[in-house]
């Protein structure tokens, strides 16, 4: 998605107001110092008339494991119309169905009228984390990633999945370079180099859908593009066992060797699962050798494959936000994920790109 230039709307060039940087507001961009010039007398209300908002640490004695650190405040709550319909965790935070289920071990099997719906969802989840990626660029905030994709949600009239699940406060996760996975959008700007993944789950119709990728912003290094490409082929080399009859448990087998053999590590902490009425449901899906999974593959079962591949060891620690996970060597991680459906003859991916 371009950047539209503050002064005449044609697409911005990187050049940013150097008042609204000082004073810590929303940067305004321009395609041109004649046309920054042209538009000053206009745009310069725009610092009297704002209230100024400092970026700051909320943890500033956090020990950090990596260079990254929260931009805070946070935006306020994207608010969802009252014509979209809502998950069982919208009002309070506590998906219900969820823990309904707890402990029981029985794997789905959607029907035909379930499956076109899993169809629809995935597909509206890829267009939507289509628009995200478009909007991943150098300079921008991950918070406006956010905004983009909780806005292309309610345009095709579903409720980002993310949304006060557990009381998480955004619409997507985006998570850069040491954070593996949850990372929490603020005022965080990407950098040249920096590696950004987005995760988009999408609620619509009465089913959740679930998938992300891990995006190359500006110039990365040889090493940071062998790991995305790596986490992108533990993905793809997962996807190709699926079929009925293979256990849950040996797709770890397959991701640990992907990983392993370019000197890469396999998070355990976190595994694919389940997605249909449920946002997480059975199965678990390890990524990680020698696994104890439950379950064997059949058709109508829909989960999703999500490997999280770590440049250093596989071992990660949480921010004090409760979300935010990373690295425990402060190195990178990268991760991509479908949401698969079991066919009879192996497997459909939901959520493929157009």
């Amino acid at each position: 998605m371009a950047v539209e230039c503050s002064g005449c709307g044609q697409e911005a060039s990187k050049l940013k107001c150097p008042t609204c940087v000082k004073q810590g507001l929303p940067n305004a961009y321009f395609c041109s110092q004649d046309c920054f010039r042209a538009s000053w007398q206009q745009h310069k209300l725009v610092h009297s008339q704002s209230t100024v908002v400092k970026m700051f640490d909320p943890w500033p004695t956090h020990r950090y494991t990596g260079k990254l650190r929260p931009v805070y405040p946070l935006s306020p709550t994207r608010t969802i119309p009252d014509s979209i319909q809502k998950p069982d965790h919208a009002k309070d935070g506590r998906p219900y169905g969820e823990l309904l289920l707890r402990g029981n071990l029985k794997i789905e099997q959607l029907n035909d009228e379930e499956i076109e719906k899993m169809r629809t969802v995935c597909r509206i989840a890829r267009e939507v984390l289509n628009e995200g990626r478009k909007a991943c660029k150098v300079g921008v905030t991950t918070d406006e990633i956010d905004r983009v994709v909780h806005e292309a949600c309610v345009e095709r009239d579903s409720y980002p999945s993310p949304l006060n699940y557990y009381n998480f406060p955004k619409s997507c996760c985006t998570s850069v370079n040491e954070v593996i996975c949850h990372g929490i959008p603020d005022q965080y700007e990407i950098q040249d180099g920096d590696i950004c993944n987005i995760d988009v789950s999408v609620y619509h119709d009465g089913f959740h859908s679930d998938l992300n990728e891990t995006y190359l912003c500006g110039n990365v290094d040889d090493k940071g593009k062998e790991l995305v490409q790596n986490a992108k082929d533990c993905l793809d080399a997962a996807i190709a066992m699926v079929k009925p009859g293979v256990l849950y448990r040996d797709i770890g087998n397959t991701i640990q060797k992907v990983a392993s053999a370019k000197g890469f590590s396999v998070v355990k902490s976190y595994c694919g699962h389940g997605v249909n009425r449920l946002f997480h449901t059975t199965p678990n899906v390890p990524h990680y050798a020698k696994n104890k999974a439950v379950g064997v593959m059949k058709p109508g079962h829909t989960f999703t494959i999500e490997p999280m591949i770590s440049e250093g060891v596989w071992r990660d620690e949480q921010w004090p936000d409760q979300w935010t996970v990373v690295t425990a060597d402060g190195k990178r991680s990268a991760q991509f994920e479908h949401t698969l459906l079991v066919t009879e003859t192996g497997c459909e991916v939901l959520t493929a790109d157009f």
